[in-house]
């Protein structure tokens, strides 16, 4: 089944949008030569540019460090849920160098959408957690309630905190994480990941427990539509295609990827990966998706261009690959073993083993730092 229900003042608000409206902040297209895309520091307040209008991901290209972070250490911050702690990792040595506790069940570190500050979301301690990324080290836990996840609107003016067990997303001052306004989505039993189109003005959010997705206008911070799945999915992390047309919903109870269009949000195929099917991470050259598949220890490649899965990398003696990220260079997926506490460092180039590290108890949510692009919308780390 294929549905997406609107309400008639969604509609005309989108429709306004689109005729120049106030009510939804447009963004324009800029062209940038690319070797000058790293020196473009947004300014919070407003949607950045797009820097190329077929790939949304141009300013996260290999290498290419905003100002603010050129200088933070190369280190893996990785949350272990079930130790209460986050393990630090250098990216050059491929070992833990630092080690920390924090409240309970942290879930991921999440870079702030002016790079500054990484987040560590201590969901049953209802606290995050602040990382200062130019030395790695902890800050003071502010209180917040429940945050499973967080995430940044496209402007900077807001944080989001996933309320997952309490069913709502709260919109919060980016910087004090004050609660500004609370938006309940009771049929989003499970509410966990998103991603938001080229725009930056709708967000496609994960239901795991419900069998769907749900839509939401950040400008007005409202649900707009639900796009159901199968009874029986699990939907999990969410990326948008490179050119802004699709989005790609890993399904660990399918077993595989869904598409689903980015203006009707309605399904255009799935793609089969492997079991558990979890986390989703573009190549630094956004040719690739890498699809971690949790349950039988494997990635999976999609081509971003034909939508197929191209190659499969298994890890060796198995494994849990969960959440994580791509280094600067594009050279290394790290991903964490969430059964097996550890991490996977693998080799992009042809999919080897580099490392697999002894971390603590039920490792999620690892973001690697620094990361190329402008700014972040959250989670992990996606950076445009």
């Amino acid at each position: 089944m294929r549905k997406l229900t609107l309400t008639t003042a969604a509609l005309a608000a989108i429709a306004l949008a689109g005729c120049g409206g106030s009510s939804v902040t447009a963004t324009r297209t800029v062209t940038v030569p690319s070797g000058q895309a790293n020196a473009l520091v947004p300014r919070a307040g407003q949607i950045p540019s797009l820097v190329n209008p077929t790939n949304v991901y141009a300013a996260a290209g290999a290498n290419m460090l905003s100002p603010t972070v050129k200088n933070d250490p190369e280190l893996v911050y990785v949350p272990n849920s079930e130790s209460n702690t986050v393990d630090v990792i250098s990216q050059k040595t491929l070992k833990v160098i630092s080690h920390f506790a924090v409240d309970k069940l942290p879930q991921h570190v999440s870079p702030s959408w002016d790079l500054k500050t990484l987040w560590v979301t201590n969901d049953y301690g209802n606290t995050l957690t602040p990382i200062d990324p130019r030395t790695g080290r902890p800050g003071n836990t502010v209180p917040v309630v429940d945050p499973y996840n967080l995430y940044f609107t496209a402007d900077g003016t807001r944080a989001i905190v996933v309320a997952e067990a309490m069913r709502r997303l709260d919109f919060r001052d980016p910087h004090t994480m004050a609660l500004k306004h609370t938006l309940e989505v009771p049929g989003c039993h499970g509410v966990d990941h998103m991603d938001y189109t080229r725009d930056g003005r709708l967000a496609l959010v994960s239901c795991e427990f419900a069998g769907r997705m749900i839509v939401i206008d950040l400008k007005r911070e409202v649900q707009l539509g639900t796009t159901f799945l199968r009874t029986t999915a699990m939907p999990q992390d969410v990326k948008l295609a490179p050119d802004g047309k699709l989005f790609y919903v890993a399904d660990m109870a399918s077993n595989g990827v869904w598409l689903i269009d980015a203006k009707t949000f309605k399904r255009r195929g799935f793609i089969p990966t492997g079991a558990g099917a979890h986390g989703l991470y573009p190549s630094r050259d956004a040719k690739v998706l890498y699809v971690s598949n949790r349950d039988e220890g494997s990635i999976s490649l999609i081509n971003l261009k034909t939508h197929k899965v191209t190659k499969k990398w298994r890890i060796p003696g198995g494994g849990s690959p969960d959440m994580g990220g791509v280094s600067a260079s594009g050279n290394v997926l790290w991903l964490s073993g969430r059964h097996n506490s550890e991490v996977y460092a693998i080799d992009t180039r042809d999919g080897h083993l580099l490392a697999r590290i002894p971390v603590g108890s039920g490792p999620h949510g690892l973001s690697v730092w620094p990361q190329p692009g402008r700014y972040s919308i959250g989670h992990t780390g996606i950076l445009r």
